[in-house]
């Protein structure tokens, strides 16, 4: 934390000097608006591998992106806004409804979300994995660009992220064996949800 404030000080001093006259008022201050969701600094880079893994002319990084803004933290939506969805997705027209659906079916597909059926269709709820985990077994798979997954790997790290590291040479999920028992209850409730193949991390000897 102390680290994190030296850097916040000497790039607001660094502003001040560039823009003398710039107060915070006349910014987008998430520490002083409304509206903000929680968003991983490496957004960016996994929305175009999004992009690659979906078939040629038809990225699916917006509408995740789109979907992501109306997250929380339990990573659980009710879809149940299908023609605002797909407008604030970028989709116009008779076919807008037909092209998100699709786009979430591709999304579902590559493993990025899983999508239930319920009172709005068989689309009803999504869940939303970790996207590091399911572009780590892709790239395992020879379908990611290796420029681009070694680009993840250097920007995973510059940010302090390790969800790459969570995924073994042989796209099994490591967790603790502390998680596997915090998991039991949770796992009764949606056993039906596809689970990812994992091993257990053994405690370390004290």
């Amino acid at each position: 934390m102390a680290k994190a404030r030296s850097i916040l000080k000497r790039q607001l001093e660094a502003r001040a000097k560039i823009w003398p006259d710039i107060t915070n008022n006349m910014l987008w201050d998430r520490t002083e608006r409304d509206g903000f969701v929680t968003l991983p600094r490496a957004f960016p880079l996994i929305m175009n591998i999004m992009d690659d893994l979906s078939d040629k002319g038809f990225p699916v990084g917006q509408t995740y992106f789109e979907l992501w803004c109306r997250l929380y933290d339990e990573l659980f939506l009710t879809l149940n806004r299908p023609e605002e969805m797909a407008f604030y997705a970028g989709f116009t027209g008779q076919r807008a409804g037909r092209t998100w659906k699709d786009r979430v079916k591709r999304l579902a597909d590559l493993g990025f979300i899983d999508i239930k059926s319920g009172p709005i269709g068989e689309m009803s709820y999504a869940v939303f994995f970790n996207p590091y985990h399911v572009i780590k077994r892709a790239y395992l798979k020879d379908l990611v660009a290796e420029d681009k997954y070694r680009a993840l790997v250097i920007r995973a790290n510059e940010i302090g992220a390790s969800d790459l590291d969570d995924i073994d040479d042989h796209g099994q999920l490591i967790v603790e064996e502390e998680e596997v028992e915090e998991a039991k209850p949770i796992q009764s409730i949606f056993k039906r949800l596809p689970q990812p193949t994992k091993r257990i991390r053994p405690k370390p000897k004290a």
